[in-house]
């Protein structure tokens, strides 16, 4: 059965947060209306989104408990098909979920991502280094350090080789991101990635190293059935696009924030604050990943006065949790003195998100170096020049222009 009257979600994003105060203002869950007219529950309120993260009656997998993609009503050509079609943990429930995360949370652990300090301070160091200084032209930081840092620690992870497919790679997740994108566009993207890194598993088979997916395989060879083909390519596509979006968001809002509140700036730099309460208040104040697609109710489940039915798919809104008014005083405001700055940015539960560690590692090492270089930036267009990306998923901006002074 449809849901009732949706809040049609603006696929353009041009406010995020001002579409999240609407969906706030309907209540803590309430039906939105996604590309294709798909409908599904946003749920806004923190300490609800927070229970049904953690509720065994939530599965993420479309194939066993969303009604309409079992009946076949949703097209192979939907825009958002990527989030919901692929084979890895992203969506995967119960048993199926627990034996292909194990097979990466090795990868993950607290030991291993401390063992990349020093390799991420030499990246950030390299692209320091390449950014030109006391030039008249703004810089694009996104374009220039926010994007690449990421992207090159999550594919040496991996094990992609330095062959020039950086780019190749990010116009994939751009337009896995991207909710303007035309029907077919995004499945085709995910058919270019599954050739990709079909093609990086059958050079590990050839020549193994130390990276996540020569573990993987030498996972499977160990016990063929615990990962499939398709789960294995998946779960490199997964990792990708996770690996990376979500921290270029982060250090993108984050040295946005500070320009904009010197206020903030002069806290950190004169030490009266640590960059993890930047780091946490960003993750607040501005949800890298904005709203994420796809959980489904196992059976009919009854919350704050209202039922999601057995079938029936939901949206966790979590900018719009970030920024609940009953949670948070002043919630629209940023402010990294405040003593609760908790959130829901890397998601809860099982399905919390694995590489949380490692993206604040990032901006651990990558902000205080920027400012130590830089410390006199400052943006190069007015705080509302700064467009938004187009996706109601990924919440960053399609350019940070500032001026360089070393």
């Amino acid at each position: 059965m449809p849901l009732p009257h949706p809040y049609v979600l603006d696929t353009d994003a041009t406010d995020i947060h001002a579409e999240a105060t609407a969906l706030r203002d309907r209540g803590p869950a309430t039906p939105v209306e996604l590309p294709g007219q798909i409908t599904a529950w946003a749920v806004t309120d923190p300490g609800l989104l927070r229970r049904l993260l953690t509720d065994p009656r939530v599965s993420k997998d479309p194939r066993r408990h969303w009604s309409a993609w079992i009946a076949g009503e949703v097209p192979a050509d939907w825009p958002l098909v990527t989030w919901v079609a692929v084979d890895n943990m992203f969506t995967a429930y119960g048993e199926d979920h627990r034996r292909l995360r194990s097979l990466i949370s090795g990868a993950f652990t607290a030991r291993r991502i401390a063992a990349l300090r020093p390799e991420i301070e030499h990246i950030v160091t390299t692209l320091l280094d390449d950014l030109p200084s006391n030039a008249g032209a703004p810089v694009d930081l996104r374009e220039r350090f926010a994007y690449p840092l990421p992207i090159e620690v999550i594919c040496r992870l991996v094990g992609f080789p330095d062959d020039g497919t950086r780019e190749r790679l990010r116009r994939i997740v751009d337009i896995t991101f991207d909710t303007t994108a035309e029907p077919g566009e995004m499945a085709a993207s995910m058919g270019e990635a599954q050739e990709m890194f079909a093609g990086l598993v059958a050079a590990k088979r050839r020549e193994p190293g130390d990276d996540l997916v020569s573990a993987m395989l030498a996972a499977r060879y160990e016990n063929d059935s615990r990962l499939s083909e398709a789960e294995l390519v998946d779960t490199i596509f997964l990792l990708l696009a996770a690996g990376h979006e979500t921290t270029v968001n982060l250090l993108d809002h984050a040295i946005a924030a500070l320009l904009t509140h010197h206020d903030q700036l002069e806290l950190v730099l004169a030490g009266r604050c640590s960059w993890h309460d930047v780091i946490e208040e960003t993750l607040r104040w501005q949800a890298p990943v904005a709203n994420l697609p796809l959980r489904y109710a196992v059976e009919d489940i009854e919350l704050a006065g209202l039922t999601i039915r057995r079938g029936e798919p939901i949206l966790a809104a979590y900018a719009a949790a970030g920024r609940a008014p009953d949670r948070h005083d002043d919630a629209d405001r940023f402010d990294i003195t405040r003593p609760d700055k908790e959130h829901l940015s890397f998601g809860h539960g099982v399905h919390f998100c694995l590489g949380a560690s490692l993206a604040r590692l990032e901006a651990e090492i990558a902000l205080p170096a920027l400012f130590a270089r830089f410390p006199d930036v400052t943006l190069a267009v007015p705080p509302t020049g700064l467009r938004p990306v187009t996706s109601f998923l990924s919440n960053g901006h399609q350019e940070l222009p500032v001026h360089l002074t070393a």
